[in-house]
This record gives structure tokens, C-alpha cells and sequence, in this order.
């Protein structure tokens, strides 16, 4: 397994929209580990493919007290909504930006595992949350574009000086 590199705002890489998986197959299944193993080691509960550069409808999530429930999504789609709910969220492509989003309470979510076989599921709290959240990725949507376009630039700002503090390359620069 290889820990894969997650990339960051203001990273267009980020905005792409992700294609549905078609082939099910062992390179899937090792980049699913991959995802697992990268989200673990970044002390995240979800990731999405689009975040580490793969623009495929892949999604690993653990929302567990231990850590130890990995769950896996391929080609998500949310088909059925209630309530709202608003709470704090952060991401691993914004990292130590923390901001309120209003998301849907309770999610119906039919996708597929890992093996190709097709379900369906209801979640609810951080697990509901955390789905629409990275849902959000696989259509190119971070949380903070949720933010009003102040809050956003102020956001794009305080990142750029941590990497400038930090002696990082911008984000989305290639050499």
C-alpha cells in the first residue's frame, strides 16, 4: 500500500468532477487501500478519490470511535433527504480551516462496494455528514465554497500565509 498525496486549495485539481467507476477490478481495490491508508495516516474520517488526484465516483469514510470500521462508496448517489442539520466542518484538502455547514440530517445513499455489488443505506450524524462531504468532492465542491465569498477569500488568504510561514510551494504549482 502507498500513502497518496492529498492535495490542497486552492488546487483546481479539486474542482474536477469525478466519472463513475466502471471497471471493478484490483487496481480499484488497491487504490481503495491506498485511499484507506492515506486517510488513516492524515488522522481524516473521509476521503474522496478527487482529493488525491483520481477523478473517479470513489469515496472510503470511518466515522467509528476507533477508527477500525473502514466503509467504502463507488458511485454514490444521495436518493433521499431529511431535515438539516448545521455543524462544524474541516477537510483535509483545507487543512486547520474549520467552518459551519448546513447539510442534510438523515441521507438514503445507494452505491456500490468495492466488488462492483450494488446497495443502499440510510445514515444519519457524522456518518450522513461526512458522506455529503465528500460527495461534495466527487462534484468538485469543497465545504467552503458553502462560505460567503468574503469568508471564502479570507479563508484562501490564512492558507496561502500558513504555506508561506511553512516554506511550502503554493498549492497547484507543478515543477
Amino acid at each position: 500500500m502507498a500513502k497518496l498525496e492529498i492535495l490542497e486549495t486552492p488546487d483546481a485539481r479539486l474542482k474536477t468532477v469525478a466519472k463513475p467507476v466502471e471497471i471493478f477490478d484490483d487496481e480499484l481495490s488497491r487504490l481503495v487501500e491506498d485511499m484507506i491508508e492515506t486517510m488513516y495516516e492524515a488522522q481524516g474520517i473521509g476521503l474522496a478519490a478527487t482529493q488525491v488526484n483520481v477523478h473517479k465516483r470513489l469515496l472510503v469514510l470511518d466515522v467509528s470511535d476507533n477508527q477500525d470500521t473502514p466503509r467504502v462508496y463507488i458511485n454514490p448517489e444521495i436518493i433521499g433527504s431529511e431535515g438539516s442539520e448545521t455543524c462544524e466542518e474541516g477537510c483535509l484538502s483545507v487543512p486547520g480551516i474549520y467552518a459551519e455547514v448546513s447539510r442534510a440530517e438523515k441521507v438514503r445513499v445507494a452505491a456500490r462496494d468495492r466488488d462492483g455489488n450494488p446497495f443502499e443505506e440510510d445514515l444519519d450524524g457524522m456518518h450522513a455528514v461526512c458522506l455529503q462531504h465528500e460527495i461534495d468532492h466527487l462534484n468538485g465542491k469543497l465545504f467552503i465554497d458553502y462560505l460567503s465569498p468574503l469568508k471564502r477569500r479570507m479563508v484562501i488568504k490564512k492558507l496561502e500565509k500558513q504555506r508561506k510561514i511553512a516554506g511550502e510551494k503554493p498549492a497547484g504549482t507543478v515543477f
